[in-house]
C-alpha cells in the first residue's frame, strides 16, 4: 500500500499539538523518576584485575586550609547505588573540622571501577552533593552522573557479629609515610571484635594479623562475602592508630543506618530548580517535541509542493 495523502485542518492542527503536548508531559514524568582519622591499608595485598568494582577512590583537589593555601587529599567508598558513594563522614570537613552536607574542595572525583589508579577503564565523576548521617561517622557522596554498569555494594541490614569475618577493599596508603601511595586496590580480611552502638571494631586476620587501614582509608567498605552471594556492606572505615598495627580499628555500622541510607537515595534530587529546567529533562523534552512535530512540517511541505505543481500546470486564463 503507497502512502497515504495528508492533508491537516485546524482540528486536525489542534489534535497533532494536543498529542505533543501529552508526549511532553509524559516524557518529563518519566525523566523526573573518635580518633585519629584512617587513611590504604597496610600489609594487606593487591587486589586481583577486576575485583570489588564497586570500590571507589574519592580524591578532594584544593581543600582549604588556613589562610588562603589549600591541599589536595582523598578518601575510599563503595558505589551503593548508581548516583551515590557511601564513605566517611569526616572526609567532608570544613575548616574547623565541622563535617559538612557539602563538597569541600574546588573539585571531588570518584573513581570507580579500576583496580589500578592509573589504569584504563571504569569512570572518572565529579561529587556534586554530600548527605551526612546524623547518627554516625557515615556520609553519602551523590554523583553528577549514573554509573550503570557496576553492580553496586548492597547494604547490609543485618548486625555484624563478634568473631565474624569481613573483608576490606581501599586505596589509602600503604605505612604511614604520606609517600606510600598505592598504585592500586589493597584489601585484606578482618575480624569483627565489640559491637557498639554505631561502632564495630575490627582486627587484622589475613594476609597478616597486623593487616591494618592506614590513611585514606577512610570511608572504605568492610563487607560480607556470603557463598554463592553478592557481596553485602557491613561497616566503612573511621579511625584508628598509626600503621601498620595489630588490634582494633573503629568502623561505622551501616545496619542501624539502613533506612536512612535508602530514603537518601531513593528521595528526588534537589538542585534548587524546578525540575523541568534540568537541562537533562528540557533536552528530552525538545526532542520529544521535533519528533511529534515532524509528522506536521513534512504534510505541510508536501502540500506547499503539490499547490505550486498545481498552479504551475492550471492553463492560463482569459
Amino acid at each position: 500500500m503507497g502512502p497515504r495523502n495528508v492533508t491537516y485542518g485546524r482540528g486536525s492542527l489542534f489534535r497533532v499539538l494536543h498529542r505533543c503536548l501529552v508526549i511532553v508531559l509524559v516524557t518529563v514524568g518519566i525523566t523526573a523518576l573518635a580518633g585519629r582519622p584512617a587513611e590504604a591499608i597496610a600489609n594487606g595485598q593487591d587486589a586481583r584485575d577486576g575485583a570489588y568494582p564497586f570500590a571507589v577512590l574519592l580524591t578532594m583537589t584544593g581543600l582549604p586550609t588556613d589562610g588562603d593555601g589549600t591541599r589536595d587529599s582523598s578518601c575510599s567508598g563503595a558505589l551503593v547505588a548508581p548516583r551515590w558513594v557511601i564513605t566517611a563522614g569526616h572526609c567532608f570537613r570544613d575548616r574547623s573540622g565541622k563535617r559538612v552536607s557539602r563538597t569541600v574542595a574546588e573539585r571531588t572525583t570518584a573513581t570507580v571501577g579500576r583496580t589500578r589508579v592509573a589504569g584504563p577503564g571504569g569512570h572518572e565523576v565529579e561529587v556534586v552533593d554530600v548527605k551526612q548521617s546524623d547518627r554516625t561517622d557515615v556520609a553519602l557522596a551523590e554523583l553528577d552522573t549514573a554509573i550503570t554498569d557496576i553492580t553496586p555494594l548492597q547494604i547490609g541490614i543485618e548486625a555484624p557479629t563478634p568473631g565474624e569475618v569481613v573483608r576490606l577493599a581501599g586505596f589509602g596508603l600503604l605505612t604511614d609515610d604520606e609517600a606510600s601511595h598505592a598504585t592500586r586496590l589493597q584489601t585484606g580480611q578482618f575480624t569483627v571484635g565489640l559491637v557498639g552502638d554505631s561502632l564495630i571494631e575490627t582486627a587484622g586476620r589475613a594476609p597478616h594479623t597486623d593487616t591494618s587501614p592506614c590513611l585514606h582509608d577512610s570511608g572504605g567498605p568492610y563487607f560480607r562475602q556470603p557463598r554463592g552471594k553478592p557481596p553485602v556492606l557491613v561497616a566503612v572505615v573511621s579511625s584508628g592508630p598509626s600503621c601498620p598495627h595489630a588490634g582494633g580499628d573503629n568502623s561505622a555500622r551501616v545496619d542501624n543506618i539502613s533506612n536512612w541510607l535508602t530514603a537518601t537515595i531513593t528521595a528526588e534530587p534537589d538542585r534548587g530548580e524546578p525540575g523541568w529546567l534540568a537541562p537533562a529533562v528540557l533536552a528530552a523534552v525538545l526532542t520529544a517535541l521535533a519528533a511529534a512535530l515532524a509528522p506536521l512540517w513534512a504534510a505541510r511541505r508536501r502540500a506547499a509542493r503539490s499547490h505550486s505543481a498545481r498552479s504551475h500546470s492550471a492553463p492560463a486564463g482569459r
